[in-house]
C-alpha cells in the first residue's frame, strides 16, 4: 500500500510561520523586501501567487486560490485546505520564487 506524505495545509503554514517568525521569512516581515506571498510546485517548477479565491493577491499565504490540479483536500464547502506533497510556499520577489529560507537569508542581509 502506497503511503501518501501530507502536503501543505493550513496548520503548516501556521507552523512554517512560527518557524520565521522575527525574520523575512514571513510575509509581514518582508513586503518592504518586495516579496510577494507564493506557492511553487517542485515537480513542475510552477509559481502561483497566493491568492483569494475571487483572483485577488493575497497578502499572506492562502490555499483558496490555488489551482485545483494542486488540492488533495476541500472543506465541506469545496474550498482548498490541502495540496500535494510538491508545491512548498514561499515568495516572488521580481522574476525569482524565493523559498522561505531564501526570504529570510535575503532579509538579513
Amino acid at each position: 500500500m502506497d503511503r501518501v506524505t501530507p502536503g501543505l495545509n493550513a496548520q503548516s503554514l501556521h507552523r512554517e510561520n512560527r518557524a520565521f517568525a522575527g525574520t523575512s521569512g514571513i510575509s509581514t516581515n518582508n513586503k518592504t523586501l518586495g516579496f510577494v506571498p507564493a506557492f511553487y510546485d517542485r515537480k513542475t517548477g510552477r509559481v502561483q501567487i497566493s491568492r483569494f479565491s475571487d483572483g485577488r493577491p493575497a497578502p499572506i499565504h492562502l490555499m483558496e486560490g490555488l489551482p485545483e490540479e494542486w488540492a488533495v483536500g476541500h472543506d465541506l464547502n469545496g474550498r482548498i485546505i490541502s495540496v500535494k506533497p510538491t508545491i512548498i510556499s514561499g515568495f516572488v520577489r521580481g522574476d525569482d520564487f524565493y523559498t522561505r529560507e531564501q526570504a529570510a537569508e535575503a532579509g538579513s542581509t
